[in-house]
């Protein structure tokens, strides 16, 4: 159905921060097009239920951030769809703990296709049928802001992602379209929750000690915050890099 209201553009869509956006999306009225990977156990239907849920429209379709043809085909659905886009969110990444002496070419080159590359091709193909409108990509904590041991591809790749969208803020500004990064900090997400990747759910316990706000965020609250950004009320907010992190940057070592 072609009609005014806006239409996001998200990679990512099936699960965590990206489920979560929808979600947030549908329940302003905007229209989401929801991109998953395939190879992904989440199913991308639990995404469409919860946005029908919440009064809105989803359209699913399997993308693949390495593929650029996948993803100009994601962002032309939304054209063929809805008959516009008007933001895109670059979320969808790859998480996976590699020591240094065990890092191979091919697990270096993986991740930064995925988390860095993957967010050149997501702006890439959205930009070329956007009319004005926002673009933000999901950084990290670990590479936009510390050091992760056994994630050096991870932090290389999510360090990138701010000196990306800086630039594209810049590029971009003329046609009307501004860019953001988001740094989440600790996040309870299907990938935080990784006990072989990431932290898991005893290592984010105790994680949350060391968070002021004395808890590890919620993928809704990042989700909150990137809505914000892609919306009518942050026109003026371009080139930034936000932390959502409940303060874990700020505290005084203790």
């Amino acid at each position: 159905m072609k009609t005014h209201s806006p239409v996001a553009l998200i990679t990512g869509a099936a699960s965590g921060i990206g489920q979560a956006l929808a979600v947030a999306y549908a329940e302003r009225g905007i229209r989401v097009v929801g991109g998953y990977f395939a190879g992904d156990a989440h199913d991308p239907e639990h995404t469409r239920h919860l946005v029908e849920a919440a009064g809105g429209q989803c359209l699913m379709l399997a993308a693949d951030v390495t593929d650029s043809a996948s993803l100009d085909a994601l962002a032309a659905a939304a054209i063929e769809h809805f008959g516009r886009l008007d933001c895109a969110v670059a979320n969808a990444g790859l998480l996976r703990r590699a020591p240094l002496l065990e890092m191979t070419d091919e697990r270096w080159n993986e991740m930064l296709d995925v988390d860095l590359t993957g967010v050149m091709r997501t702006f890439r193909a959205a930009v070329r049928h956007m009319q004005g409108g926002s673009l933000v990509a999901i950084s990290s904590i670990a590479g936009g802001v510390y050091g992760w041991q056994d994630h050096a591809h991870y932090a290389a790749a999510k360090a990138g992602v701010p000196g990306l969208c800086r630039s594209l803020a810049v590029e971009l500004a003329g046609r009307g379209i501004r860019c953001n990064a988001v740094i989440p900090g600790l996040i309870e997400t299907p990938q935080s929750l990784d006990a072989k990747n990431s932290l898991g759910p005893e290592g984010l316990a105790q994680a949350a000690r060391a968070i002021p706000l004395g808890r590890v965020g919620k993928a809704r609250e990042v989700a909150d915050l990137v809505r914000f950004l892609t919306s009518d009320e942050s026109t003026y907010i371009t080139g930034q890099s936000i932390i959502i992190d409940g303060g874990l940057t700020v505290r005084w070592p203790e």
